[in-house]
């Protein structure tokens, strides 16, 4: 519950920053970018730090390697995080966090089958909920993205004058 609590306070906060006339949070996909990059942050140090052995149990035990398997998702997510601060490399970068949230998801489900959790994050129904809330964003900034190159690639019509200083006939 925590790291949807940093996700969505951080991106409330970064979109108040750019209400507030931080030109470069204003574009909401900024802010959510900012967000997902904070709470990827925490979970990604947490594969390290602080909760790597719950982790590491939350492997299904199908899996090989559980140490490496935590190592490298925990190295993978803050990959991710450095991906989303750059705007070139932000929708590949929450591209691969998106897949890394679908390819995590038999941990969380085999966690909470488990138990291996507490009260509200042992249940496996809000647990999925946070799931598609992290997904949302990540996909969201890819489909903003992919939108917003297809607009710069759209051409003008016949008819338009492409330079903006020009206002009617010379």
């Amino acid at each position: 519950m925590s790291v949807l609590l940093i996700l969505v306070l951080v991106t409330l906060g970064l979109l108040a920053a750019g209400a507030m006339g931080v030109r470069r949070l204003r574009p909401w996909p900024v802010a959510v970018r900012g967000g997902i990059a904070a709470m990827f942050t925490a979970t990604g140090v947490s594969h390290f730090v602080g909760m790597r052995g719950t982790l590491i149990d939350m492997v299904p035990p199908a899996l090989p390697a559980p140490e490496l398997l935590v190592t490298v998702t925990g190295v993978l997510e803050l990959a991710g995080v450095v991906g989303l601060l750059w705007h070139r490399t932000a929708p590949w970068a929450a591209g691969g966090l998106s897949l890394l949230l679908v390819a995590m998801f038999p941990a969380n489900v085999y966690a909470a089958q488990s138990g291996l959790l507490t009260a509200w994050d042992d249940q496996l129904w809000p647990r999925t909920a946070q799931q598609v809330i992290f997904l949302a964003a990540t996909l969201a900034v890819v489909v903003h993205a992919v939108r917003s190159r297809r607009r710069e690639a759209q051409p003008l019509p016949a008819d338009a004058d492409p330079s903006p200083a020009h206002t009617g006939p010379r």
